[in-house]
């Protein structure tokens, strides 16, 4: 079966406890201290809706899970860290940093989309969590599925040693790099400031600041006809980096993304985007304030086959 880059199903889960997480503020830095912290959890609640509204309008199929009010798992709205699912019918369960992460992972979870989906092999790699190694899904990760390649900057959240195993696990190949913010500070996750499209990638060059690396990433993206869109640092802080490609039912190819990052953009940008597919957005201030991540980290995307037609 051929990998396809984006697809129509895709996983979200609606908060009940959502708020600022303290056991994820110190690799952070997109997490603001100062955001409103009054009723965080009901506007996170109606911002969630309103996205999912808005995907469904535009023709997704999403599965929505509520969260559960215990444990308490105040990012369980970024879904993508925990968990992917491929073609193959494989579904990886991954190692997280935070403590009150790990509680995210649920059974029940998988147990739903088996209902709709074929599931074929599980491969946990949460065991490396007692050795302190992480590798937070397709948070650490931003994968070139057609062309089974996986970008990575590690961090104290991605280790190298999980993404190879990853890696040889799935036939996919590893290309790593350092990334930083404008303050020198290791950025947590590679999706913030990459995303990669069927025949786009958006990506902040200036957070690699190592030459070499930052042309090894250029030439795999340019070789595998990629079109690149460079952002800045002050786009990437607005999240421009964590756009998700997407499809809809009639096959149609969407860009999500948030209010916040579409606003960053310039028009030489959206209309560069344009070209590869509708441009989605929804206002998630408060989520992506508290949250630290957009609306990439509240997609899990379901690359499964179908039980129908199997």
């Amino acid at each position: 079966m051929t990998n396809q880059q984006s697809t129509s199903h895709i996983l979200m889960i609606r908060p009940v406890n959502f708020g600022f997480n303290e056991e994820t503020a110190g690799s952070n830095a997109f997490q603001n201290r100062n955001a409103d912290k009054n009723n965080v959890n009901e506007k996170a609640q109606g911002e969630f809706d309103n996205m999912v509204k808005l995907l469904c309008e535009n023709g997704v199929d999403v599965t929505v899970i509520d969260d559960t009010p215990e444990p308490y798992t105040p990012d369980s709205i970024f879904p993508n860290n925990w968990v992917t699912f491929h073609t193959d019918g494989g579904i990886f369960l991954y190692p997280m940093q935070a403590e009150n992460r790990r509680l995210e992972r649920r059974e029940d979870i998988i147990a739903k989309l088996e209902d709709r989906f074929v599931v074929k092999h599980i491969i946990d790699l949460s065991r490396f969590e007692a050795e302190d190694k992480f590798l937070e899904g397709t948070g650490s990760m931003v994968l070139d599925r057609e062309n089974k390649i996986a970008y990575a900057c590690l961090s104290p959240r991605t280790d190298s040693e999980v993404l190879h195993l990853f890696c040889e696990q799935t036939g996919y190949k590893a290309i790593t790099f350092e990334a930083v913010d404008e303050r020198g500070k290791a950025i947590y996750h590679t999706n913030v400031l990459m995303c990669i499209g069927s025949r786009f990638a958006v990506i902040c060059l200036d957070s690699i600041p190592n030459p070499h690396e930052r042309i090894v990433v250029k030439e795999s993206l340019t070789a595998n006809k990629k079109e690149i869109i460079a952002i800045s640092f002050d786009q990437m802080n607005r999240f421009a980096g964590n756009m998700l490609e997407v499809k809809n039912k009639a096959g149609e190819v969407l860009i999500v993304m948030s209010q916040n990052a579409y606003n960053s953009l310039t028009q030489s940008q959206i209309t560069t985007l344009q070209k590869f597919g509708k441009l989605v957005y929804a206002d998630i201030n408060t989520i992506e304030n508290n949250g630290g991540g957009s609306t990439r980290c509240m997609i899990a995307e379901v690359h499964l086959p179908s039980a129908i037609n199997s």
